[in-house]
Order: C-alpha cells, then structure tokens, then sequence
C-alpha cells in the first residue's frame, strides 16, 4: 500500500553513507579484529580527534554500538568495549547453533547443495591460504565468512538479521580461540568435512559436525562448559 501523498514531508533521499555510521563501521571492525580489546575505554576527546570529527556523530556511532552490545556504558565512567566472559560465549555459540543448523537444514533441503558447497569451498581456500602464511587474523576472517556464508545461502533473511550481531561477537572469540589450536590446519580441516557432509547430502552427518564444531569452540574458550550437557555459566547481570 502506497503513502499518501505529504505523509512523510521531512524524509529526503539518502545519498551516502553519514559520519556516524562510517564511525560505527570502523569501530565495529576494530572491536571485531581485536584493535579495541575487550575491556577498553572510549574516551570521546580522543576519538573525536583521530576520526577529526565533533563529538556528535562520534556519540551517535558510539551509542549505535552500545544498542548492538558491543559497548557497555558504566554510569559516571563512560564506555567500555565489552568482556566476553564464559557466559557470554556459552549464549553466543547456543544461539548461534540454533541459527546454522537452521541455516544447514535449508542448504540440504535446497536442490542447491553443490552450489552453496563451491561457495563455502572459496572460503575454506581463504582459510588454508592464511594458515599457510601464518596470518591467524586472515584466518579467522575467512572463518567468520564460512558461517556467514552459510547463513546468507539458507534464503532466511531472518535469520540473516538475527545472525549479524553474533557474527561480530563471534569475531570477538575468534581472536581468542586462534590461541587454542596445536595446528591451525585442525580448523582447515574442520569445514572441509562439514563442507563434504553437505555436498553429499549427509543431514545427520552435517549436523553432526555442526553441532560438534561449537561445542568444541565452547570448551576451548570457556573451560567447563558444555552445549551438550547444558552446563552453562551465569551471564554478567541475568545471575
């Protein structure tokens, strides 16, 4: 259904892309790849003279973030990029296995499987060629595209939007979780099969996988904890 004419009076078209969501993005980014590490403050005076901006969109793009959850506000101290802590990490790998075997079931079920299977193959190449440099933030970028991948391709343009914060979250544990492995190869090698289990239309299998690869992310970055067993920890402020 149209709007009436007048409606919107106020609204103009949209050319570019504002300050404070340029702002947004690169502090996004920084938060994601471990240049902002969990724990720092923004200080407003500081950031406003690196990015050469006023303090109102600086505020704007900083608040965005805070809706996002990837900053925190402390009341009398300002803002802070948020700890992960095993709580956090036990919801954001339980939601997110929610979300990709969702995701999965569609790619099986698609009559697309080698498709998708030769899009996922580009980024698990990405994946190998960083492994083989030794360059981990490489590596859990192309990580990162793998599920997001695999999320776009299920169609879901819900679950696209409900994955698009966890995925940022999830770069956050990447950066700690590159520590964890003896051979980076192990995460090569761990796509590769969750790859062929949908080439071959393999459900239980893939599912399998699946569910086997973020348990595994959970153990390493949150000691103790288990998606299977149900042995979550406390999240900071729903304890």
């Amino acid at each position: 259904m149209a709007l009436p004419p007048g409606t919107l009076p106020e609204i103009e078209p949209v050319s570019r892309e504002s300050t404070a969501a340029v702002i947004a993005r690169q502090l996004r980014d920084a938060i994601m790849t471990g240049a902002l590490p969990p724990g720092t403050q923004l200080g407003e005076t500081e950031l406003a003279s690196r990015f050469q901006v006023s303090r109102g969109p600086l505020r704007e793009a900083m608040q965005h973030l805070v809706s996002e959850g990837l900053l925190r506000s402390e009341r009398h101290r300002g803002l802070f990029v948020i700890d992960l802590e095993p709580g956090d990490v036990y919801d954001i790998y339980a939601a997110r296995s929610a979300i990709e075997r969702a995701a999965m079931l569609r790619a099986l079920r698609s009559g697309d499987r080698d498709r998708i299977a030769d899009l996922l193959e580009r980024t698990v190449a990405e994946m190998a060629t960083a492994a083989s440099e030794d360059d981990p933030n490489a590596l859990s970028t192309a990580d990162l595209k793998f599920h997001e991948a695999l999320i776009n391709a299920s169609g879901s343009k819900r679950l696209v939007r409900m994955a698009r914060t966890l995925l940022i979250e999830t770069r956050m544990c990447l950066t700690a979780l590159q520590s964890t492995y003896q051979r980076v190869e192990e995460r090569v090698e761990e796509h590769t099969k969750l790859i062929q289990a949908l080439r071959d239309g393999d459900e239980e299998t893939a599912l399998a996988l699946l569910e086997a690869h973020m348990e595994d992310a959970v153990q390493r970055l949150a000691p103790g904890t288990s998606l299977r067993g149900g042995h979550a920890p406390p999240v900071p402020g729903n304890a």
